[in-house]
């Protein structure tokens, strides 16, 4: 057996609005590892099925893996709904999980948020001391509140009562099926953790990922999420820091700083909690919009106000719902693959405050800041987001962008989250003009319409 791999493939599946990132780590003809990254999409082009398309991706990659061959691994950085639906075993995807799980990975990663155990009492991060208070009991639980809020955000959403915006519909519903907890897919990777001659890890800065007993002559670093004896900062997003985030002009974003909302209510009503603790209720039970049960109760002279406070309020949801999409995505894993004298940076949607850690506060924070100097392959972060590759701080300490020698690759679908005006929008055209003038792009709108994937082979 060869002690470390000749070459590396990397193939990025057309998943949309998603990511699907098959490592193949070649030791030789007959002795190839796969590491399958992320199955899952929030949107597909052309309006496409996810019963038919995840299907065929799935087969796609069974067929890469070769017959009687398994998985090496599968790694779902973290729980939102374009990193993890293929997973789901279910007709929605055409039972796409149940292809990845006949592959048998031998190891499961995910980050410690999404331990099972965890999930119950969360006394303690996954391998690490006993937490704060306010420590990892408080972030699973506020998790577990998110996929529930986002639930009811999505059906309420559904309703198009006549007091929301088309806008505002869009963007509601897009994050509320994002969040949704995607059980099928979660209990899958569960199984598949579990199986037998399986292991599953559920890592932390700093933990082992087990990989390099099944991969020779390659060294993981995971550099993220933090966990909450180590830091605070994942539970926060920051509203707009225009160093970091890709845009011209900063554009701050009304902070929420309490999980303390939620949605009640039959048939999408809603209640939210104002700052002197006052409740207003959105939306009437019933079916019946916010719009005409208010008038059936409030005096002519006076429903102006009542429809204001119901576009201030609506405004308020959404800004509490982007704010549980962010706390999401800062609990993504961090991967650095060090192979052959090449590193592979796979980040899943990690943000600022899981970037800031990992560079900044965490106590090897400056060893982590040499080791990224020489970064060969980056997987765009977060589908090009304007928060997710913050500039300073991680996209201008790649030196190899000089010469265009980095190889970047991204994973996006252009009009599904943020918006131009706001300058938001995902893929961020600041960042991709970046991308494009300062490293070897690779995107999947590139794709040609039956071509499922962009394949990028690095010899060692």
């Amino acid at each position: 057996m060869a002690k470390q791999p000749t070459s590396i493939e990397i193939r990025s599946y057309q998943v949309g609005f998603g990511d699907c990132f098959l490592l193949s780590f070649v030791y030789g003809k007959k002795d190839t590892r796969h590491v399958l990254i992320d199955f899952g999409t929030t949107g597909l082009p052309n309006n496409g099925k996810p019963s038919d398309h995840m299907k065929r991706v799935a087969d796609e990659i069974a067929k890469v893996v070769g017959t009687g061959n398994r998985l090496t691994a599968v790694v779902a950085t973290h729980r939102h709904a374009d990193h993890i639906s293929g997973f789901a075993t279910d007709g929605k995807t055409g039972q796409s999980g149940v292809v990845i799980r006949n592959l048998k990975p031998k190891l499961v990663l995910q980050p410690w948020t999404e331990d099972p155990a965890a999930a119950k009492n969360a006394q303690r991060a996954t391998g690490a001391a006993p937490a704060s208070r306010r420590g990892g009991k408080s972030l699973v639980s506020a998790l577990a509140s998110m996929n529930d809020l986002a639930a009811r955000v999505q059906r309420l959403a559904g309703s198009k009562p006549a007091w929301m915006s088309v806008a505002m519909q869009r963007e509601l519903s897009f994050l509320g099926a994002e969040n949704i907890a995607n059980r099928s897919a979660i209990d899958n990777l569960i199984a598949m953790g579990t199986a037998d001659g399986a292991k599953a890890r559920y890592l932390r800065h700093g933990d082992k990922s087990g990989l390099e007993a099944l991969l020779p002559g390659v060294k993981v670093h995971v550099l993220g999420p933090p966990d909450l004896t180590q830091t605070k900062t994942i539970t926060k997003q920051k509203s707009s820091d225009p160093n970091e985030f890709w845009q011209l002009v900063a554009n701050a974003v009304p902070a929420v700083t309490s999980l303390d909302a939620g949605l009640q209510g039959d048939q999408g009503g809603t209640v939210g909690r104002g700052r002197n603790g006052g409740r207003g209720r959105l939306g009437g039970g019933n079916g019946r919009s916010g719009a005409t049960s208010a008038a059936a109760t409030v005096p002519p002279d006076a429903r102006w106000f009542c429809d204001k406070l119901q576009a201030l309020s609506g405004q308020s949801m959404l800004e509490i719902v982007r704010q549980l999409d962010q706390q999401m995505n800062n609990t993504s894993l961090i991967l650095l693959f060090e192979v052959g004298g090449k590193k592979l940076l796979f980040p899943g949607d990690a943000q600022i405050e899981n970037w800031s850690y990992a560079l900044l506060h965490a106590p090897d924070a400056k060893g982590t800041q040499k080791l990224l100097e020489d970064v060969d392959f980056y997987k765009v972060g977060h589908h090009g987001s304007r928060n997710a590759t913050p500039r300073k701080l991680l996209w201008e300490r790649f030196r190899k962008r000089k010469g265009r020698q980095l190889k970047t690759m991204i994973s996006t679908m252009p009009g599904k989250h943020g918006s131009k005006k706001s300058k938001t929008e995902v893929p961020r055209q600041t960042l991709l003009k970046a991308l494009e003038t300062e490293s070897q792009l690779l995107s999947t709108e590139d794709l040609q319409k039956d071509t499922l994937a962009n394949l990028e082979v690095i010899p060692l």
